[in-house]
């Protein structure tokens, strides 16, 4: 036998049964706890200051019950009682209840030798504070005892290693963190300051605020800060000091209700307004207090996290069916419902405390009426942690009767056992109430996670302040989990007060986000979501606002202005639409027509002894040679392709050659027909003939073709585009592939166009009528000048550029060379026929 070695003596409501359930709720708001010197015995701690909210809390769990006895189809032939106590809101009255719950409160235990019986409660619901419950729940889960909050939010309650038997049908602080988030991204606020109490509820969503906003990248702090417990005025001060100076719009309250008013009061005295509130669940329903013409100038259009709201039929006549017990005096302490009478009515039950019937007190009679009392007991309108009680004292109920209906040799425990009525222990309806699963009345459904946490849903509140000063706190949208465990948010924008003269959402960031074409560099020393937008540089572009870095465009594409987006390049090359390409093209084809045009003369009057003078057939081939010389430099116009690249350097070399080759053959004609005239000289003129010349001609090509062919086949030349000069173009151009090849080429030219040039200098004065050694002189002498000018001016010239130098030159050697050899011929043929007889032509060489 074990004997009670002393009891608590706390206000209790109790209801006998087959099995009891337990509760702790905040009945009265404050407390005197005695002091704690060890020397003594202490003194019962005592409560003051009824708290109606807290005993209808007290009564939801109790109507309940009752609903529970009277519904057969829910633990039928099984009466739920119950035992409640009120924590009056502090930690160690509370911890006092539950362990007095948990131990119950007979003098005497006799103990069998079985140890089998029921304990005092089976399961206890509460409590309504996080620090509490992670107390009291820390010792009941050592013994498997279930624990049902309806309040109790922080996050750390969900860590099952530590609180193995802690259930709660109020979503954690986690969840109501992403809602808060989810609202701040609603409206576009990445900006906001948060104010925390210093408990366990604040501390920790303060953690887990900031690690979600870390996580999700959708805002940051300005500040957090800690509100005291008392009224400091000093440190209310400076914390609405660090609210006015900060560039954060919207404000974060996970505070309770007491610490809200001290805060407020300050902020009134200061005037800050322009804020937007975000409340958290502990004051954003239940904060009538602060929503008067004092402090709504302030406080208007907050937007708050509410539990749910819920509705309990039947509930209001409930209230209305209670009386108090005139014989209150029992075990049990003080009855709970005689001090909610005394409180609503203003009266006391006799014996009176000394001096209140002379006072002019009246005495309870227990016949008032509660109807006649303004209070809001009787309100049922707004149920939120009323609905939270309703659905725990249910969930424990439908575990209790899914285990009352395990069938024999079927259960879940040792042996496929059972658990029974006789014999139930906690820790078996800890394993029914883990896999509860049911709907209320009003449609919500109520099951627990692997943590002990309920399918987590919130109601969003907006605080109205209407143009008469009234205020109202109205449902303008909810936040849940979805199917896919994500947070959805619904909002009724209309709906919502914005207490801004905008009467739009305040704008709230440390930055404006970047513009698409800029990127975000953070500024040192401060949050992530204060930067700067730095401009992508050229090449680069961002089409998203706020990039963390601009990406490089594709090799052929470049940045636009904007930089939001790559564009093609400008594609640049010599070509025959523009300017340049058009005046060249014409020059080319003037060129090629007056060839042909000088040819035609040449061979209409081909008899004449002005063009048989100097050996026609060569006079022809310079021609048809010029010819291809004007046409080649066409191939040097238009974009490049791997044929033109090819084919352009191969056909000038080989057009120039040839032509050069004729020109040094005939004045090599002219200085043997000189030697001739000479006595003794016939001999050299054998070596000469027409065959001769042929052959020379041919010769001297075909060493310039196996230059090219030589050149075409070990590096031949390709198109290339060339971004080298300018990022934001694309030049085209013939890379040479070999500049050996190209220098021989050249070189070659080069070498047979100083040749010609010597030795028609040398021969420009002979006294022959058929000398044209002067004109040859002439002609050579423009030839070398223009193509030893084009090689610096080539190798500088970038791009398109340098093939319209090597045109240039092409067409003003070719130019150069016709009009000096055929000018003066055709002026002759054309203008002074006179003179193109073969005895003028013999008289008057000189005049050639």
């Amino acid at each position: 036998m074990t004997k009670l070695q002393g009891q608590f003596h706390l206000n209790v409501m109790h209801k006998s049964g087959d099995v009891i359930l337990g509760g702790l709720f905040p009945v009265h708001f404050f407390s005197s706890v005695p002091d704690l010197s060890f020397a003594s015995e202490p003194q019962q701690p005592s409560c003051h200051g009824f708290y109606v909210q807290g005993f209808r809390q007290a009564q939801t769990m109790a109507f309940a019950i009752d609903e529970i006895n009277n519904n057969s189809n829910l633990l039928p032939n099984v009466t739920v009682g119950y035992t409640l106590y009120d924590n009056c809101a502090e930690l160690g009255i509370g911890f006092r209840g539950a362990l007095s719950l948990a131990s119950g409160q007979e003098e005497q235990i006799i103990l069998h030798n079985t140890c089998v019986g029921k304990p005092p409660v089976l399961a206890i619901v509460g409590e309504t504070s996080s620090t509490r419950s992670i107390a009291i729940s820390s010792v009941l889960g050592l013994y498997r005892v279930p624990m049902v909050s309806y309040f109790a939010t922080c996050s750390c309650l969900s860590d099952r290693q530590k609180y193995p038997s802690f259930f709660r049908t109020i979503p954690s602080d986690a969840f109501q963190v992403r809602a808060m988030i989810q609202i701040l991204k609603h409206f576009g606020w990445t900006w906001a300051g948060l104010l925390i109490t210093d408990d366990d509820y604040g501390l920790h969503a303060a953690r887990s605020l900031q690690s979600e906003l870390s996580l999700s990248g959708e805002g940051c702090l300005a500040y957090v800060e800690v509100l005291p417990w008392d009224k400091d005025t000093d440190e209310l001060r400076r914390i609405v000091d660090v609210m006015k100076k900060s560039t954060a719009r919207v404000v974060i309250a996970f505070v309770h209700l007491s610490h809200m008013i001290n805060l407020m009061e300050e902020v009134a005295k200061q005037n800050v307004t322009g804020l937007q509130w975000l409340a958290s669940e502990g004051w954003t329903a239940t904060g009538a207090v602060l929503q008067t013409p004092k402090f709504m100038p302030y406080l208007g259009g907050t937007l708050g996290i509410a539990i749910r709201r819920g509705e309990i039929p039947g509930l209001r006549e409930f209230l209305l069916q209670i009386r108090p017990d005139l014989h209150h005096n029992n075990n049990y302490g003080n009855s709970m419902v005689n001090q909610f009478w005394e409180f609503a009515f203003q009266c006391r039950f006799a014996p009176a405390p000394a001096g209140w019937v002379e006072g002019g007190g009246a005495l309870c009679t227990g016949k008032e009426d509660l109807e006649n009392v303004n209070t809001k007991f009787l309100d049922v309108s707004n149920l939120r942690p009323e609905y939270n009680v309703y659905k725990a004292v249910y969930a424990l109920a439908y575990a209790l009767d899914d285990m009352l209906q395990c069938k024999p040799r079927r259960g879940p425990f040792s042996g496929n056992s059972c658990a029974t009525l006789q014999s139930l222990e906690p820790w078996q309806l800890l394993y029914y109430l883990e896999r509860v699963n049911f709907s209320t009345p009003f449609g919500d459904q109520v099951s627990f996670d692997e943590n002990g946490d309920v399918v987590p849903i919130y109601d969003v509140m907006n605080w109205l302040w209407l143009p008469d000063g009234s205020t109202k706190v109205q449902n303008v949208g909810e936040v849940k989990r979805s199917a896919f465990k994500v947070e959805e948010i619904i909002l009724d924008e209309d709906k919502i007060f914005w207490n801004f003269e905008s009467k739009k959402p305040v704008r709230s960031v440390c930055s404006e986000s970047c513009p698409p074409g800029t990127h975000m560099v953070r500024r040192k020393g401060e949050p992530k979501c204060c930067f700067d937008c730095i401009p992508c540089s050229e090449g680069k572009i961002t089409n998203k606002r706020n990039s963390l870095e601009c990406t490089s465009c594709p090799e052929d594409f470049w940045s636009n202005p904007q930089r939001d987006h790559c564009v093609p390049k400008k594609t640049e090359f010599l070509s025959y639409f523009e300017p340049l390409g058009i005046c060249l093209t014409a020059a080319s084809l003037l060129g090629t027509f007056i060839c042909t045009v000088v040819l035609g003369i040449f061979i209409y009057h081909r008899r004449t002894p002005i063009v048989r003078a100097n050996n026609s057939e060569l006079s022809f081939q310079v021609l048809l040679s010029l010819k291809l010389c004007f046409l080649c430099s066409l191939l040097f116009i238009g974009r490049p392709r791997m044929w033109t690249c090819q084919l352009r350097h191969a056909a000038f070399g080989i057009s120039f050659v040839l032509c050069v080759s004729c020109i040094l053959v005939k004045t090599m004609v002219v200085l043997a027909v000189f030697k001739v005239s000479k006595p003794g000289g016939g001999a050299n003129l054998k070596w000469f003939g027409a065959m001769q010349q042929r052959g020379t001609v041919i010769c001297l090509t075909s060493v310039q073709a196996a230059i090219c062919t030589a050149w075409l086949v070990s590096a031949s030349p390709t198109p290339h585009k060339n971004t080298q000069y300018q990022n934001d173009k694309i030049v085209y151009e013939c890379t040479v592939g070999s500049t050996v090849g190209f220098a021989v080429l050249l070189g070659y030219i080069g070498m047979l166009a100083v040749l010609s040039f010597l030795i028609a200098f040398l021969v420009r004065n002979l006294p022959d009528s058929f000398n044209e050694a002067k004109l040859i002189t002439f002609g050579m002498l423009i030839f070398c000048a223009v193509w030893v000018a084009f090689v610096p001016v080539y190798i500088s010239s970038p791009g398109n550029y340098a093939d319209a130098v090597e045109v240039f030159a092409i067409l003003a050697s070719s130019f150069g060379l016709l009009i000096t050899l055929f000018g003066p011929k055709c002026y002759i043929i054309l203008l002074r026929p006179e003179i193109n007889t073969k005895k003028a032509v013999m008289g008057r060489g000189a005049e050639l």
